[in-house]
């Protein structure tokens, strides 16, 4: 059975998540506020944790930092982060608070079950501004040939 935990306090987010994601072999628990996340992933063990970039009393980007700080000091298991974006701009706060994966709004449940499904069996997933799919981002820092700028000279 695989978890996932929702911290939005938009219900129609909460609607296309459920929608999207929830199943048989899935179930899909939400809280409203980020300052609730912990004691819920504590709680439930997630899977999943999606989380909505503008959530009352600890946004998105905020609290997927205060989950890796406490995962850094052991203090609870890894866990998967989808971050839902307002914007492609807003990428580099993901990538600060160091999110798995990151889709701009509006959802459509196609989208959300590709990165769900990705982010699940450990790989990333990454939109705004490229075409949504999984993260081509190396972990050690450098860049890949995808990530060259179309309008860039090609050295030759």
């Amino acid at each position: 059975m695989t978890t996932v935990l929702l911290a939005t306090d938009a219900d129609w987010i909460r609607d296309e998540v459920d929608a999207a994601l929830s199943g048989p072999d899935t179930t899909v628990s939400r809280v409203r506020r980020g300052r609730d996340v912990l004691a819920a992933v504590e709680a439930i063990r997630p899977d999943l944790v999606v989380l909505d970039l503008q959530i009352g009393s600890m946004g998105g980007i905020a609290t997927c930092l205060g989950l890796r700080l406490e995962e850094g000091a052991g203090r609870i298991d890894p866990v998967a982060i989808l971050l839902l974006l307002d914007r492609a701009d807003d990428r580099f706060l993901a990538r600060q608070a160091e999110a798995d994966g990151w889709m701009v709004k509006p959802l459509d449940a196609f989208r959300l079950r590709r990165a769900a499904t990705a982010l699940l069996e450990g790989d990333g997933w990454t939109e705004g501004g490229d075409a949504p799919g999984p993260s081509r981002e190396p972990d050690d820092g450098t860049t890949t040939p995808d990530d060259t700028p179309t309008d860039a000279p090609v050295a030759g």
